[in-house]
């Protein structure tokens, strides 16, 4: 691995996102990721966070339309309250915040104490909670579905709604849309290695997937003889549009694990967009790349959002962050 040791993994990314992004405020020491320019007067702030090895998520999309701060754990290992409390109070401008939580027990937990610690300094808080992953219910870390790709949508859609100055009720409530309107699905090839351990997290022999598999390694559905890139698509959008009925066209994301390159994405991509046009599903926006990862898997994830013209529109709105930047 591409470290000095273990124990300094995450405070090393965080000082070499201070050099490369001098646009962001990066407090290393107490692990805050913030625009340099917050708080932003008259605007709602947008907080998330998790455990790190998900980048670009979630430190990557700080910055105009999306996030306010973020705040990075330990690799797979949720961030703690005081962290959240000191995003909140660094970005509130007096127009409130929105925690934006993905389904794990340890964000959710934390996420809620930080909310109680915020509001009792005078911060008024939102939260949304992401759990889009369709593959299991309940999981090893998780109760009730999981969060993924889903959390891109949430952040960017209520992030320009929040730069347009809409109000916190109205950025937490389409936030709640994205997420009710939104499904995932995973695909593991390989086993991700964490700095800690040094090796696979799980076992994976050669020659062999596991479907449904979470961002954090956790067991999927099932595990099949290696498929080819069309045999998988087939069965991560039929998992997807079995769980959601597309009566609006949708945002698709292709999304790499992050050990797999962007030649197989797309090759990945036009098999997607084959089996959505076979089953009749338009298709208005596609974006593919490494966006939520885990670590060096070797996979792919299928998140599909129904999308109303409101949805696309903000979803087209300009961004500018280290992860995602149109529009500007």
């Amino acid at each position: 691995m591409l470290i000095n040791v273990p124990e300094t993994a995450v405070t090393d990314a965080l000082r070499g996102m201070a050099a490369a992004h001098p646009e962001l405020v990066v407090d290393v020491d107490n692990r805050v990721v913030v625009r340099r320019d917050a708080p932003v007067a008259g605007k709602v702030a947008l907080v998330s966070g998790g455990g790190s090895g998900h980048e670009p998520l979630h430190g990557g999309f700080v910055g105009a339309g999306m996030l306010d701060a973020a705040c990075p754990g330990e690799v797979f290992t949720s961030p703690v309250p005081d962290q959240m409390v000191r995003a909140a109070a660094a970005v509130d401008s007096g127009e409130g915040v929105l925690f934006i939580v993905k389904n794990y027990t340890g964000d959710v937990l934390n996420f809620q104490m930080a909310a109680e610690l915020a509001e009792d300094e005078g911060v008024q808080v939102a939260s949304v909670l992401v759990n889009d992953d369709v593959a299991v219910t309940d999981s090893l870390h998780t109760a009730g579905r999981r969060g993924t790709g889903a959390t891109l949508f949430v952040e960017k859609i209520a992030g320009a709604a929040a730069e347009e100055g809409a109000p916190l009720d109205r950025v937490a409530a389409l936030a709640g849309q994205v997420v009710e309107s939104s499904r995932s699905f995973g695909v593991a090839l390989s086993a991700c290695s964490t700095p800690a351990k040094g090796g696979p997290m799980f076992e994976l022999p050669s020659g062999e997937l596991e479907l449904g598999v979470g961002i954090h390694g956790e067991p999927g559905r099932e595990r099949r003889p290696m498929m080819t890139s069309r045999e998988i698509a087939d069965y991560a959008v039929d998992a997807v549009l079995a769980d959601l009925d597309p009566r609006q066209p949708l945002l698709a994301l292709v999304n790499g694990m992050g050990g797999t390159p962007l030649l197989e994405l797309y090759g990945f991509a036009a098999e997607v967009h084959r089996v959505l046009g076979e089953r009749s599903v338009p298709v208005a926006r596609t974006l593919v790349g490494n966006y939520v990862t885990s670590l060096d898997m070797a996979g792919c994830s299928v998140t599909l959002c129904q999308a109303d013209e409101e949805l696309l529109r903000l979803w087209d709105a300009p961004v500018r962050t280290p992860g995602l930047r149109w529009g500007c």
